[in-house]
């Protein structure tokens, strides 16, 4: 059996990440084995997770999931002493309508596995309305169980003192209270945190995260409110399917978008992944029967990615016989050029007629639900898929066929089609699931 926590806020931004990193550090240091989890698409804080860990993270979502898939994700943490699950934004923030298994937000998965959740609150600037703000947040859904609280950057002892007699009062508990420490701040850039395998100084940010917690955070308290859980028997696993039988699937910097989960179900049925780099000027391996490029930040990468000829010239070698599909970043790249943020025009690999620009940033955040009009590897046409869609490239021209009708989280048609030509398939989407 595990101790089992879901980790949210009131919103984004107040430390979700920073205390579940510092609380997973901190119980391992206990010698516990503790097991992460991602509530909702976000590709680079399971990242993290495993750095605190030394365990896979994987994303749950139940906009995109069913609870068969949920339920097969975290069987994970079965051999875990300690499960934790990482909300995104706040804990009731969702689409408005609902998806597989619910709207997104992190209150359906605390709801759905019976795991009480811990709320970060932030009460700069206030004080007993921070009270106000828990309780109401304890009492908004009746499924959803709320542990206690943790206090993030409070300004001085009479601050915490204020804040924590008025949420005493309330009936809820207060685990701990942490005084502003900007050492533990994690980097930022503008599709959220700089990535884990970015920063060579995780381990002692994750390290100082820990200590500071276990100083200021009650951590028996914290674990004595957590649900025992041990997971069910799935009878159903992953409904994703393999692009091909052997992947060439390019992964650096600029291509680190990929979710977990996926590579998983991948390897599941069977398919060998060969990883190559195109920032390194590597090209596909010439065996793979399918080329995968995720997205993640060729924006920063640009003028490199269009001076890589081996790179280029390799990958259009590789598309004039087999199947090669982008996603997002990857999707950019596949086409024909690629403004920065300075306004410089590169030339990308041209197997696609697309050509974006973030010169005028844009953002595009949301989930997405794909109806496929002609294939794309693993997928046949009509099939129905589910991913979310987040950058701030501006199309300047998708001139190719379109790929798919697809529709926002409200129904609502939108223009990012995706695009095919001959071999070449990509989408600003990053697929999560199709529907069973």
């Amino acid at each position: 059996m595990a101790a089992a926590l879901v980790i949210s806020a009131p919103a984004s931004g107040i430390g979700k990440t920073t205390l579940t990193l510092a609380l997973a550090r901190a119980w391992r240091h206990r010698g516990l084995n503790v097991q992460c989890f991602k509530s909702g698409p976000d590709y680079i804080d399971p990242a993290f997770h495993a750095a605190a860990t030394g365990r896979a993270s994987v994303n749950v979502d139940s906009w995109a999931m069913d609870s068969a898939t949920i339920s097969h994700l975290i069987s994970r943490g079965a051999d875990a002493d300690v499960v934790l699950a990482e909300g995104s934004m706040g804990l009731f923030d969702g689409v408005a309508a609902r998806g597989v298994s619910g709207t997104g937000a992190t209150a359906d998965i605390a709801e759905m596995l019976g795991w009480p959740v811990v709320l970060v609150i932030d009460p700069s600037g206030q004080a007993q309305t921070a009270a106000a703000i828990a309780t109401g947040l304890r009492d908004y859904r009746a499924g959803v169980r709320l542990a206690g609280v943790v206090l993030n950057r409070i300004a001085s002892p009479r601050h915490e003192d204020l804040v924590r007699r008025a949420i005493n009062d309330a009936g809820i508990a207060v685990f701990g209270a942490l005084p502003r420490h900007a050492e533990i701040s994690l980097p930022k850039r503008h599709l959220g945190l700089v990535q884990a395998e970015e920063q060579a100084e995780i381990g002692k940010l994750i390290e100082e995260a820990a200590r500071f917690v276990s100083e200021h955070v009650d951590l028996d308290a914290v674990l004595q409110s957590a649900a025992s859980w041990s997971p069910q028997p799935v009878v159903n696993g992953l409904n994703v399917t393999p692009p091909g039988q052997r992947i060439a699937l390019a992964r650096d910097a600029a291509f680190s978008f990929v979710y977990p989960h996926m590579l998983e179900a991948w390897r599941a049925a069977g398919a060998e992944i060969s990883t190559f780099s195109p920032l390194a000027d590597e090209a596909p391996d010439a065996s793979a029967d399918v080329c995968w490029l995720p997205g993640g930040y060729p924006e920063l990468h640009a003028g490199k990615i269009a001076a890589n000829t081996r790179f280029g010239s390799g990958l259009r070698a590789f598309a004039e016989t087999r199947p090669v599909h982008g996603e997002c970043g990857g999707y950019m790249v596949l086409g024909a050029a690629l403004t920065d943020a300075d306004g410089i025009r590169h030339e990308m690999t041209g197997l696609l007629g697309l050509e974006t620009s973030f010169a005028k940033r844009r953002m595009h955040l949301g989930y997405r639900l794909a109806a496929l009009a002609a294939p794309m590897p693993g997928h046949k046409v009509g099939a129905r898929l589910r991913g979310h869609e987040f950058h701030y490239s501006t199309i300047l021209a998708q001139p190719d066929t379109p790929l798919a009708v697809v529709h926002d989280a409200t129904g609502a048609v939108i223009a990012e089609t995706g695009s095919r030509r001959r071999h070449a398939t990509g989408t600003f989407f990053h697929l999560i699931a199709e529907d069973r």
